[in-house]
């Protein structure tokens, strides 16, 4: 798309989803030519440039006297551990505990990384400037090139009245409870609202919109298959772009381990992410249930690895490549984020869901209402419960057929690089008509 070369700047949360969401699309944008750039949190040094992208650190977590070794995780690993007791409530109870905590950390994070951003834009200049993130960074929004979002996240963050409300899990055919679950969180996130939206605008951005925290952009790009979007009750405005999926190919290939490549059972792929994997003792009553089935594991063991006991037919390391894993087994055991269910669905496989917080808990019960898979309590599930619902979905071959025929489909959309496209042609249009 035209031969001018583009310098693009990425800030994906610093998270292990969006940033390989970002990754993925950054590698085809480098693949066309263009210059890309990642601006992250300090504490992820070196890890966008072993992929062989340019890196601006900036302090967004922690500050410059932290000492944190460089692990990009443990900011967050520590703040879900004092979370945790909270993952056990409910939905609604979660939006004062949990959800709302979870948004003053992320603005906190914002104030501090504004000036080290805007310092970093104007040394930059890039020609389009790019977030995968649920708040905004004002200097993005700022800087005076197309601004590109990218929501890695349920489509319910875009509310609608015929939809249920973000972070509630709540069935799309009952809507006895949505409208307490709205005035809860209306009043657990007005006056946090209110506070960031006036600092929004002393940076120069623009208002926000009612009670959300990331505006729209120039370009709009949000990660969903359509086969699980909402379109039966509200389409997403035209500003909008649905990715049915975006899946990278910077992931290492990988060989079944020689401990489960022979043996009964199907192939099943365990993961809670990175977060939830941090719960040692959630993670450890998971995997002595799977101990106790006829089936095979992978598990993405997480940053508490060491403390894990394996049994014999489970295979595990602190992090395996997903998109080479997904491939090759028959289910996935997930928490929920939106990249593996995504994923998921790009392979065509069924899933169990286990959410603990934010919108996963709306990514189980889609998946649920939906028939591709199960959405079960990760707290209070019992090993009957599980297995269960493992044999139950393992044992449905229309539905294992219905899923790969649409894993097909979406990978023949090509998300990743309609991503790319969108990037390149708001990029490109922007040079254009400034060097006219």
């Amino acid at each position: 798309m035209g031969e001018r070369r583009l310098t693009v700047l990425f800030l994906p949360e610093s998270a292990y989803g969006p940033t390989s969401n970002c990754v993925g699309i950054g590698d085809v944008l480098r693949d066309r030519g263009h210059r890309v750039v990642f601006a992250s949190e300090r504490a992820w040094a070196g890890r966008l440039a072993g992929h062989g992208f340019e890196e601006i650190l900036i302090d967004i977590e922690s500050t410059p006297g932290d000492d944190r070794d460089g692990k990009s995780q443990l900011f967050w690993q520590d703040y879900v551990d004092t979370l945790t007791p909270e993952f056990r409530r409910s939905t609604y109870q979660q939006l004062e505990t949990v959800i709302a905590r979870m948004w003053a950390t992320l603005i906190d994070g914002v104030k501090r990384a504004e000036p080290q951003l805007r310092r970093a834009i104007a040394e930059l200049r890039p020609d389009v400037v790019v977030e995968d993130n649920v708040v905004l960074f004002p200097a993005l929004a700022t800087a005076g090139v197309p601004f590109v979002r990218i929501a890695s996240c349920n489509p319910l963050e875009v509310p609608g009245t015929d939809v249920p409300p973000i972070f509630s899990g709540y069935p799309s055919n009952d809507r006895s409870q949505w409208g307490r679950f709205r005035a809860e969180f209306e009043r657990t996130h007005r006056r946090l609202w209110e506070d960031f939206n006036a600092w929004v605008q002393r940076q120069g951005a623009d208002p926000l919109p009612d009670l959300r925290f990331m505006p729209e952009a120039d370009v709009n790009l949000y990660l969903y298959p359509e086969v699980a979007d909402y379109v039966d009750r509200r389409e997403m405005n035209p500003n909008w772009i649905r990715l049915e999926s975006s899946v990278r190919r910077t992931d290492e290939p990988f060989e079944l381990p020689e401990k489960i490549a022979q043996g009964e059972g199907s192939l099943i792929y365990f993961s809670l992410g990175t977060l939830g994997s941090g719960d040692v003792r959630l993670m450890q009553r998971l995997i002595d249930m799977l101990e106790h089935t006829v089936h095979r594991y992978i598990v993405a063991l997480g940053p508490r690895h060491a403390e894990l006991r394996l049994p014999p037919n489970v295979w595990g390391a602190e992090f395996v490549p997903q998109t080479s894993i997904l491939p090759i087994v028959d289910l996935v055991i997930t928490h929920g984020g939106n990249n593996t269910v995504t994923e998921a669905f790009h392979f065509g496989k069924p899933m169990v869901v286990l959410p603990l917080f934010w919108d996963q808990y709306d990514n189980a019960q889609r998946v649920q209402e939906l028939g591709f898979g199960a959405r079960l309590d990760p707290h209070r599930v019992t090993f009957r419960e599980l297995h269960e619902a493992v044999e139950r979905l393992l044992g449905n071959a229309w539905m294992r057929q219905r899923l790969r025929e649409i894993g097909a489909e979406i990978r023949a959309q090509d998300g990743l690089r309609r991503a790319a496209d969108e990037i390149e042609r708001a990029g490109v249009t922007h040079a254009a008509r400034t060097t006219v």
